[in-house]
């Protein structure tokens, strides 16, 4: 059995859909089954814009090895563009 855990982050940045780049001001992080992943359960991350409707959307399902490499790298990015004086 599987509860569905779902979080909604607000942020700034810019996604790429079917009707090109639009502007994001939310993710929505969720636990559940995917749609397309060959995983029982996968990490699934929306990047919305509701106000701009349902195509504003870019969607992502990671496998948990994945989503692990993935914040680790962003942390290490961020870490070294920090300790590089760039933010």
């Amino acid at each position: 059995m599987c509860t569905m855990i779902v979080q909604k982050v607000p942020l700034e940045g810019f996604g790429k859909g079917n009707s090109g780049w639009f502007e994001m001001n939310q993710a929505n992080v969720s636990w559940d089954h995917p749609f397309h992943a060959p995983e029982e359960h996968a990490l699934n991350i929306d990047f919305v814009n509701v106000a701009y409707g349902p195509g504003a959307r870019v969607a992502v399902e990671l496998s948990v090895e994945g989503a692990r490499q993935l914040v680790d790298t962003i942390q290490s990015v961020l870490g070294e563009a920090e300790e590089k004086g760039l933010i």
